[in-house]
C-alpha cells in the first residue's frame, strides 16, 4: 500500500476575506381551513400533553371511548382477585409474566377494580348486577405508570400496549366469582375525574 500526502494549500490567516451577506428569512403566514382538519384531530394536542404528562409520571384524565378503551367497573375483594387471577391465565401466550391480564386499575380507597376493555364496549354491555361499564362521554383520571401499589389509585396489572381485557370472558367471570356489587352508573360518571 502506497501511503502519499496531499499536498497542502497555503494560506495566509492575515488575509482580508471579503465580508458575507447576512440570512434573511421571511416570515411565511399559512391558514388552514378548519374545515380541512379532520373531525377526530380537533383536540389531538390536548391529547399530546395528557400523554407527555402520563410518561413524565404524573397523572392523566382522558377521555373513554372513541379509540382508546371504555372501563368495566367492578368491587375489588378476593372474588374480584379470583378473577383477575383467571384473567391472567386466559391472556397469558409465550414469554408472557404470570400477570398477563390486560390493565386493571385498583382504587383501594373505594375498593374498586376499573377494567380497561375494548372501545365501544358500554354500547353493547348490558346491565349487569357484579359490573357497571363506561365510556363516553365520561373521563377517567389514571394513575402514573409507575403507581404499582398504594397509597392511592395503581395499576394492578401493567398497561401494556398490546392488550386490553376481553370483555365477553370478563362478563363470563363476573357472573362466576361473583364480586360484591357495582357502584351506579351515574355516581361513576361524577367520581371517575378524581380517582387519582
Amino acid at each position: 500500500m502506497i501511503i502519499q500526502q496531499l499536498p497542502r494549500r497555503e494560506s495566509d490567516s492575515q488575509q482580508p476575506r471579503p465580508a458575507t451577506p447576512l440570512a434573511g428569512f421571511t416570515p411565511v403566514s399559512e391558514f388552514i381551513e378548519p374545515s380541512s382538519v379532520a373531525s377526530d384531530m380537533g383536540d389531538l394536542a390536548s391529547r399530546v400533553r395528557a400523554l407527555m404528562a402520563l410518561q413524565n409520571q404524573q397523572v392523566l384524565q382522558l377521555p373513554l371511548g372513541g379509540r382508546l378503551f371504555d372501563i368495566v367497573l367492578t368491587a375489588s375483594g378476593p372474588q374480584a382477585y379470583a378473577v383477575m387471577a383467571v384473567m391472567d391465565a386466559v391472556q397469558q401466550s409465550g414469554d408472557d409474566a404470570a400477570d398477563a391480564c390486560g390493565p386493571v386499575i385498583e382504587d383501594p380507597q373505594r375498593s374498586w377494580l376499573l377494567w380497561l376493555v375494548p372501545p365501544g364496549t358500554s354500547e353493547r354491555w348490558a346491565p349487569h348486577r357484579y359490573a357497571t361499564c363506561l365510556g363516553r362521554p365520561h373521563h377517567i383520571a389514571l394513575p402514573a405508570m409507575t403507581a404499582t401499589e398504594p397509597p392511592g389509585p395503581y395499576w394492578r396489572r401493567p398497561c401494556r400496549g398490546d392488550r386490553l381485557v376481553p370483555p365477553a370472558v370478563l362478563r363470563q367471570l363476573l357472573d362466576q366469582f361473583q364480586p360484591g356489587p357495582a357502584p351506579h352508573e351515574a355516581l361513576l360518571g361524577a367520581m371517575l375525574r378524581t380517582i387519582s
